[in-house]
């Protein structure tokens, strides 16, 4: 992917990875739009980072994602880049009672909101003369987490996505990239500074050296282990991390 001169929007821009792309992508000379749902966190955004825009989007909501893909073709014909990175990361229990809302909201969230968004671009990715669309899952794709099974479960999900993705738009000029992402120091659960997640700088500049050297799977180099585990015998990895993690989980409020 070129870094440079494009225009790039994302969701879930206002915080964590999504910020820290869309800041980074900013600095190098591209035209950035993030969204989120709270006003005044693009506002505080794209106030910091100036030139940057931004449009309020309910990623669960099927009609804000064509109004604001419309809004944005319109205002932005050169727009050549969609990044789907908007998501949220509930604890649930697959062993126990369902929090349906909860479920139902995850799903429609982390799974429906980047087959909305990237529905409701694509045709117009595909008449640029280059073009990308980014999908944001997670190592937890490869290596599900048993605390956030369903969270873990969507992110496998889009990584299936994505591969037909892919192959679909194998003779367009559209190319379809899968980020990765370890567990990054970041609020989506809880920014505590862990030794075990990665910091959000090291992933972001990792990332976009990935990026440009145009690979598919542009996954940081922690995560090409847990990436190559699926298998027959995966459950063994499988057994073992969420062993560790029960006897040392992640800090939450």
């Amino acid at each position: 992917m070129k870094l440079t001169n494009n225009t790039i929007f994302i969701t879930g821009g206002t915080s964590g990875i999504g910020r820290g792309l869309a800041e980074a992508l900013h600095k190098l000379g591209n035209q950035v739009i993030i969204s989120g749902r709270r006003r005044a966190l693009l506002e505080a955004v794209s106030k910091a980072n100036p030139g940057m825009d931004f449009v309020e989007l309910d990623i669960t909501d099927p009609q804000q994602i064509k109004q604001a893909a419309q809004q944005l073709i319109a205002k932005y014909p050169s727009l050549n880049v969609v990044i789907n990175n908007a998501g949220i990361m509930p604890f649930d229990d697959a062993a126990g009672a369902l929090d349906d809302d909860q479920a139902v909201t995850l799903v429609t969230t982390n799974l429906l909101g980047p087959v909305r968004v990237s529905a409701a671009f694509v045709d117009h990715l595909k008449k640029q003369p280059q073009a990308w669309l980014i999908n944001n899952s997670s190592v937890l794709a490869f290596l599900p987490l048993a605390a956030t099974a369903l969270y873990s479960a969507t992110k496998a999900a889009i990584h299936s996505y994505t591969l037909s993705q892919r192959f679909l738009l194998r003779d367009t000029s559209v190319s379809v990239v899968e980020i990765a992402p370890p567990w990054v120091d970041t609020d989506l659960i809880y920014k505590s500074g862990d030794e075990r997640a990665m910091p959000l700088d090291d992933f972001i500049r990792e990332t976009l050296e990935k990026l440009a050297a145009g690979e598919e799977e542009a996954i940081v180099d922690r995560v090409l282990p847990v990436r190559d585990n699926p298998g027959r015998n995966e459950h063994g990895l499988v057994n073992q991390f969420n062993q560790a993690m029960a006897e040392n989980p992640i800090p939450v409020h």
